[in-house]
């Protein structure tokens, strides 16, 4: 009977001991997933304190353009009130917990794909059914670029070093942002392309300012007519929306035809053309402003850097103010966010040199000496 009242009791002390392990891992997880909550909660309470401090932040830094370009069109002197003299607001609060995703900023617009270079063909193809006639070498597309450039005013220091800030000193025509040497499974950080890494938008822009006149360069080149019919089609379809960045911006990142024209700055004869008129329109809207002095290749990049207006905003800065005057200043915040330069450098003047740092020390690299030797 003993036995027989051990063996009986055995099974119940081994599902009592079940019991409270059970028990205790069920009090385990509600005290994990209270834990985990707490700490989502703490996040997103600091985190939104930021973010409303940041919306503040921002919305000062683009009243206040607004402001000082409503000045300079009244030929109103910008002083140093005109700018915000603090620096973006750093998110200080708890870390993101783990497996904690948040919601997007603006969770109605999707976020589209980056397209590398074979989207672009493709693109091109389909729609305008052309296929860039490439250079057989990167040399031959910098000599190009160079008798381009020269023709239309624009220096050897100015190209050089604008080219060895941009690609490091040894990019090729056809090198994409985020693609650097043969990295496997490298992605495009941005449709950025080239010597002056022109955008997809960039390329939309300046045909539809300047792609008769680059139509009249390629009939006088006597350029193959197909060529020309092709880029004609492009340049149609980039005159379908109102002369506005924010229309070309449209068309660029949404349309199949916007995306075929960026295949264009493949081109061995169109490619130039769009390399040079990027930055010749930042010479042009300089002098329509009053500046008349020879823009250095560092004034020239801040403004191909930043934009022509948020550019020249710095080119015309007094040295004394550049040293006080964030670079925050000059971006969107989502431009701002992404420039790992503008965050580090601080301020104008920070910008201001290591820009011309990179020029010097970029431009005595190989590809920067065969771009020199072109012109």
């Amino acid at each position: 009977m003993a036995a027989a009242l051990c063996c009986a009791a055995l099974p119940a002390l081994a599902q009592d001991a079940e019991s409270e392990d059970a028990t205790g891992k069920v009090a385990a997880g509600k005290r994990t997933a209270l834990s985990s909550k707490a700490a989502i909660d703490a996040y997103i309470r600091a985190h939104r304190a930021y973010e409303d401090e940041a919306s503040a932040y921002w919305q000062s830094i683009s009243d206040k353009r607004r402001a000082r370009f409503a000045k300079r069109r009244n030929n109103v002197t910008v002083v140093l009130d005109d700018y915000v003299l603090t620096q973006p607001p750093i998110y200080t609060g708890p870390p993101r917990p783990p497996g904690y995703i948040p919601p997007r900023r603006d969770p109605t617009v999707p976020r589209l794909p980056i397209p590398g270079i074979a989207d672009f063909l493709k693109a091109a193809a389909a729609h305008y059914s052309f296929v860039p006639e490439r250079p057989k070498t990167d040399a031959a597309f910098k000599q190009s670029y160079a008798k381009v450039a020269a023709a239309a005013g624009l220096t050897r220091d100015q190209a050089v070093r604008i080219y060895a800030f941009e690609t490091g000193g040894n990019g090729t025509y056809d090198g994409q942002a985020g693609i650097v040497g043969n990295r496997p499974n490298a992605r495009p950080i941005s449709s950025a392309m080239g010597y002056n890494q022109l955008l997809s938008t960039n390329s939309v822009s300046l045909l539809a300012e300047h792609g008769d006149k680059f139509v009249a360069v390629l009939k006088a080149s006597e350029v193959a007519e197909r060529k020309i019919a092709a880029l004609q089609k492009m340049i149609a379809f980039s005159r379908t929306v109102p002369n506005a960045w924010g229309e070309h911006d449209k068309l660029a990142k949404t349309t199949q035809g916007g995306m075929g024209i960026h295949a264009a700055a493949l081109d061995r004869d169109i490619g130039p053309l769009l390399q040079t008129q990027k930055l010749l329109d930042s010479v042009l809207f300089a002098r329509m402003k009053g500046y008349m002095q020879p823009l250095t290749a560092a004034k020239l990049e801040m403004m191909n850097f930043t934009g022509d207006g948020n550019g020249f905003d710095m080119v015309l800065m007094p040295q004394e103010m550049r040293d006080q005057v964030p670079t925050s200043n000059f971006f969107q915040r989502g431009g701002y966010e992404r420039n790992p330069i503008a965050r580090r450098t601080g301020t104008v003047a920070g910008l201001f040199t290591a820009i011309e740092t990179k020029m010097d020390r970029a431009s005595q690299a190989p590809g920067a000496k065969e771009l020199a030797e072109a012109f």
